[in-house]
């Protein structure tokens, strides 16, 4: 036993056996704690919060695009104390969070009761985060503050129109509405959920819409500009038809591909009208870019009251996240769920 960590902790583990794939909460040994070994002096990490994403779902299903080896312990995100540590700028009892770089994905993650990871991936928790607000957060809340940082950046402000958030009812959709909309955008939030539009609106939606207008294929090389740009999630058909309907200098700010990750654009959108196609990627952001967004975070009143919004946040266990692991695969989740542990 090393000091500060047990001998074994609990930890969902997901078995696959050819097509077979098994998920059970089990008792695992220290060991199974490993880390890229060219990275940096390891910290050990009790985990008290973390939160169910996507990608979480598609290893927890066995997805080698994803995780290559298995049994493994999913979860991108994790918050919670430091117990060990071979790096000196984190002691023992310091909060911590830690998103993206390879947590949950071949390194062991969140769904376990312990992480044990480079320091470098490490994030002090700033003051005005409770290790829970932070995973309501987690990547999702990071995706949509970058991908607000990035429009704002382009030149795509409030004052050119309406910004579209895509997905809007799921994790990202939904922080990115309470951003944009505290940003003085006006918010056009599209979701697939009719039952989400309240939730949508308590978050700053000025409206609501459903996902058929923008996911109707066009062989038309631009239309009608109406918005400043857009939040998209979705990917496919539906990222064709934001930057074709984007106006003169607007920016569209592109972060899911549950839609289609194919592209079918021509040039026009963005020579004639000037559009940008902003990528938005958490998992390898730079940590001085990282520390400064999850400060901005932790300090904004929109975030605060967002996180207390009814609907938001659903909070569950180990035990309890098989349920929702099916539920946000089948895209029948709203906002964020979070896992206390």
């Amino acid at each position: 036993m090393t000091e500060g960590v047990p001998d074994n902790y609990r930890a969902l583990r997901v078995h696959v056996t050819g097509e077979a794939v098994d998920r059970a909460v089990e008792q695992v040994p220290w060991s199974t704690l490993t880390a890229p070994e060219h990275a940096g002096a390891r910290v050990s990490v009790r985990v008290e919060y973390s939160s169910l994403n996507y990608k979480d779902a598609l290893s927890a299903s066995g997805n080698r695009g994803v995780t290559r080896d298995y049994p493994h312990t999913p979860g991108i995100d994790a918050a919670g104390r430091v117990v060990a540590s071979a790096d000196p700028r984190f002691e023992p009892g310091a909060q911590v969070l830690v998103t993206g770089f390879d947590l949950g994905m071949n390194t062991p993650g969140g769904f376990g009761q312990y992480v044990n990871v480079p320091g470098e991936w490490l994030v002090p928790l700033p003051g005005g985060l409770s290790t829970r607000s932070a995973m309501a957060l987690g990547t999702a809340g990071l995706t949509a503050a970058i991908a607000l940082e990035r429009l704002a950046f382009a030149g795509a402000t409030s004052d050119l129109g309406p910004l579209v958030v895509t997905g809007a009812s799921g994790g990202v959709g939904s922080l990115a509405v309470a951003l944009a909309a505290a940003a003085g955008y006006e918010v056009i939030a599209s979701t697939g959920k009719p039952q989400a539009a309240p939730l949508l609106e308590r978050l700053g939606a000025a409206r609501t819409v459903g996902r058929s207008p923008l996911n109707e294929p066009s062989e038309r090389p631009l239309l009608r500009g109406q918005y400043a740009g857009a939040i998209d999630t979705v990917g496919g058909d539906t990222l064709v038809n934001l930057v074709k309907s984007t106006v003169v200098g607007g920016a569209v700010a592109a972060c899911g591909l549950v839609g289609g990750a194919d592209l079918s654009l021509t040039v026009h959108p963005f020579i004639l009208r000037g559009v940008a196609l902003l990528g938005v990627d958490s998992q390898h952001l730079p940590m001085e870019t990282r520390v400064e967004l999850w400060r901005s975070l932790a300090q904004s009143d929109t975030v605060k009251r967002a996180l207390e919004v009814p609907g938001l946040v659903t909070e569950t266990t180990l035990d309890g996240l098989e349920e929702h692991v099916g539920r946000i695969l089948a895209g029948e989740v709203m906002g964020r769920v979070i896992v206390s542990l």
